[in-house]
């Protein structure tokens, strides 16, 4: 069971997702230069909406270089720890597992946790506090005369009592997990092998369909407290932008969803729900106090695919780039896209068929000039995610029977 997803939004004057140089992303796609807003962008803004945090509760999960701190808090406020014993101890663990940076204070890399994950972690360490205490309260009784054959004996010792809790640790959680943006986008852990999460979802990066060309702000900013006769700015600078209409294209494999959170069905279509509706809603965060581009989705459409039907972007709907009105009459560029967007559904189903395919769509009224996926409309955005929840039902109960 596969679940599509695809998005038209289009966007006024923005700088959504910045290269390394400030300007917006961008890249060519049917031989002329397209707006681009990357994966990795996209994902964030929906696993960090509220919309997806709200819906999941406590089966989400933090990217942090600071694991330490969430982990200790749970240690002194779940285990009565004392909050520099527990400091030490979260340190030890997280240090253990992913290298502890003592210049920087943190991890050497990221570590993508659940929240269940960190309360493993605290029970973990307080199971076997004894073992533990004993290990590090052994290094810090050693005085500056002690030899470093017994300094090396001392850590060792803590070391391997640390490797204890990340092998049980990682035993009892191989290959599943709680924190549904996890199982979703997956995780990759090279000091840490046996935490690796096969993602579930694949995400595109999101393209203009029209041709984009850079534009760029000129700005200045003035000194309040300039005197009169002075009329030199503060500061002058640019910033690129440009306006593009995105379509945006993801697709959920609900097996390895269900499977990656240990066969939980349920919580599998409550994790769709959720990446649906963020999705609906997530808008990436860059330059937006700038910009203020908070313009909604105009076509929202959710595939599920079942019996092994082949999935289908629909990016080559886009091949030959939408044009925006050259003459009174022409269609505007958003409906131009939801028109490419459906020849090119009715392309593929006639050459592929559409057995096992079920799609729901919705299209703002303004631009809804649906001919070949007219059947598929639904009368709101939220109808949309309803509608991929009940047809999920069936396979949801399955394992429940």
């Amino acid at each position: 069971m596969k679940i599509e997803l695809h998005i038209l939004q289009n966007f006024p004057p923005a700088n959504l997702n910045r290269d390394d140089t400030g300007s917006p992303k961008d890249c060519e796609f049917g031989g002329v230069r397209r707006a681009r807003i990357s994966s990795q962008c996209r994902k964030r803004s929906i696993r960090t909406s509220p919309v997806f945090q709200e819906t999941l509760g406590e089966n989400i999960a933090i990217r942090t270089k600071q694991s330490d701190k969430p982990l200790a808090k749970r240690l002194v406020e779940k285990h009565g720890f004392d909050e520099d014993e527990a400091r030490k101890l979260a340190r030890g663990l997280v240090g253990k597992m992913l290298g502890w940076d003592e210049a920087k204070q943190c991890t050497k890399v990221l570590f993508y946790v659940g929240y269940d994950e960190l309360d493993r972690l605290a029970e973990l360490i307080h199971e076997h506090v004894d073992t533990l205490r004993e290990a590090l309260q052994a290094i810090e009784a050693l005085g500056d005369d002690a030899s470093k054959k017994e300094r090396e004996a001392a850590e060792k010792a803590y070391d391997t009592a640390l490797g204890e809790l990340v092998k049980a640790f990682t035993k009892e959680t191989r290959d599943h997990i709680r924190a549904v943006d996890i199982a979703l986008f997956g995780r990759m852990l090279a000091e840490v092998p046996g935490m690796n999460i096969d993602a579930a979802c694949q995400v595109a990066h999101a393209i203009s369909t029209n041709k984009v060309d850079m534009d760029f702000d000129y700005f200045t900013a003035v000194d309040d407290l300039n005197p009169k006769e002075e009329t030199g700015a503060g500061m002058i600078g640019t910033t690129g932008f440009n306006s593009a209409c995105f379509y945006s294209y993801a697709l959920i494999d609900a097996d390895q969803l269900a499977a990656n959170l240990n066969g939980d069905r349920a919580l599998a279509v409550e994790g769709i729900k959720a990446f649906l509706k963020a999705a609906l809603h997530a808008i990436p965060s860059g330059k937006q106090n700038s910009f203020a581009a908070q313009t909604p989705p105009s076509l929202f459409m959710a595939v599920v695919r079942e019996n092994g039907a082949m999935p289908w972007s629909l990016a080559n709907a886009f091949v030959e780039p939408v044009r925006g009105p050259r003459r009174e009459g022409d269609p505007g560029l958003v409906e131009a896209s939801v028109r490419a967007l459906d020849e090119h559904w009715a392309s593929l189903a006639e050459m592929y068929g559409t057995e096992g395919t079920h799609c729901f769509v919705k299209v703002a009224r303004d631009v809804d000039v649906l001919k070949h996926l007219a059947g598929a409309r639904v009368e709101t955005a939220r109808a949309v995610i309803d509608a991929v929840a009940e047809r999920l039902a069936p396979w949801s109960r399955e394992v429940a029977a």
